[in-house]
């Protein structure tokens, strides 16, 4: 394997290099303008965020699934993307899932050596009943992780798709996957402090990965979440807000609505838009493939 010090993510930032010398203002300064940079390296890639948003549409589409797996920093990223789409687009649990080199205990706690293994990578997909119609995306800041490498060349072997994320070019990762994601931020303010700038821009990469499928399989309405599942106080307001907002009705009857259709939204709106009753909108609904705006048409029209 290439040298660890060779790699960008590990090499010195000339411009922090006094950075304990330095006041507060100063320091939060440089960490501020090491920041900046990251949206620009994630401008630089999204060719290739694009073709892996295809994939994992195609996937999810024809019944897939999408998982993250990575260690330490990279695959916690994993789990603050998967668990959040159940809430904000219900989704079935394991249609997004992370698998993390130690398990649920490494969330908390380094396990030590788990990284270190090809085999437990494999292991952890296999356990999950990987298929040829699912993609797998490793992550890795380091582009190196074993774990990671072992998650991808036992996808490789079954036939899923593969997507790597890495912040180091010519990454050995990218050789075990399909779509390669090289986002290279730079050095860090603190040597190797990859959860620092690396792990900013692979947090706006998952949620550009989750956020863009989404959208494309119907999940979204205008720019609102029409399937947020309604779970507790605030989502039942913003459900309620939303339904408002796009039919232009009152909060009464938004909310009205709702609790006819169990506080589904996306139903509600279709039976405000199109002025149709329950059972008429979910029908809408099902032949618009999940598209409200196709649903409300339908619904109208009758075809």
């Amino acid at each position: 394997m290439n040298k660890l010090s060779a790699l960008v993510t590990e090499m010195r930032n000339e411009h922090s290099m006094a950075i304990d010398n330095m006041s507060t203002e100063e320091i939060l300064s440089i960490i501020n303008n090491e920041d900046l940079k990251v949206a620009l390296a994630v401008q630089q890639v999204l060719p290739q965020v694009e073709q892996a948003v295809e994939k994992i549409y195609h996937s999810l589409k024809n019944g897939g699934r999408l998982f993250y797996v990575g260690a330490g920093t990279s695959g916690r990223l994993g789990i603050l993307d998967a668990v959040e789409c159940p809430p904000t687009y219900s989704t079935p649990p394991d249609l997004v899932q992370a698998v993390m080199a130690g398990g649920a205990k490494a969330i908390e706690k380094a396990v030590e050596g788990a990284e270190d293994s090809e085999e437990l990578g494999a292991n952890d997909l296999e356990e999950r009943g990987l298929t040829e119609i699912d993609v797998v995306v490793g992550i890795a800041a380091s582009g190196r992780t074993p774990f990671v490498v072992g998650a991808l060349k036992y996808a490789q072997k079954v036939g899923a798709a593969t997507v790597s994320l890495t912040s180091n070019r010519n990454a050995i990762i990218s050789q075990f996957a399909e779509v390669n994601i090289e986002v290279v931020t730079g050095p860090e303010v603190i040597t190797g402090s990859t959860r620092m700038k690396a792990a900013t821009a692979h947090k706006l990469i998952l949620n550009m990965l989750t956020t863009t499928t989404m959208i494309k399989i119907g999940k979204v309405y205008e720019n609102l979440m029409v399937d947020v599942k309604v779970s507790n106080h605030k989502l039942k307001e913003r459900a309620i807000n939303i339904v408002s907002t796009i039919t232009n009705v009152s909060y009464e009857k938004a909310k009205e609505t709702l609790e006819q259709s169990n506080y589904e939204v996306k139903p509600a709106i279709v039976m405000i838009k199109a002025n149709v009753k329950l059972e008429k909108a979910k029908n809408a609904i099902h032949h618009a493939n999940g598209f409200v705006r196709k649903a409300i048409e339908i619904a109208r029209t009758g075809n």
